[in-house]
């Protein structure tokens, strides 16, 4: 027999709603995960659709690859300078 894998369960309604993850299962094979997965989240027609994902296929993101890239700040703008050189302009007499 082979070995249990981690499979996560994501569910979409009907209509524009996207999938939400709704839990997590064991299985032998992908086959019996849906029939399980199809037994515990969608047996009252709560789904439309519905996603499995076997955890060993997952990517994982580190914290380094999350971290706020510092040398582009020009991505992080918060309007101040945008809004320092408009004031700047409108003292001026310049055009905003």
């Amino acid at each position: 027999m082979s070995e249990m894998r981690t499979y996560e369960v994501f569910c979409k309604k009907a209509g524009k709603d996207e999938f939400r993850h709704v839990g997590a299962m064991q299985a032998h094979d992908p086959e019996l995960a849906l029939m399980y997965a199809r037994e515990s989240y969608s047996r009252r027609g709560e789904g439309a659709e519905m996603w499995l994902v076997d955890r060993g296929d997952l990517i994982v993101a580190s914290p380094q690859a999350l971290a706020q890239n510092a040398d582009k700040p020009h991505r992080h703008n918060d309007g101040s300078a945008v809004a320092a050189r408009r004031k700047a302009q409108r003292e001026s007499g310049g055009t905003t």
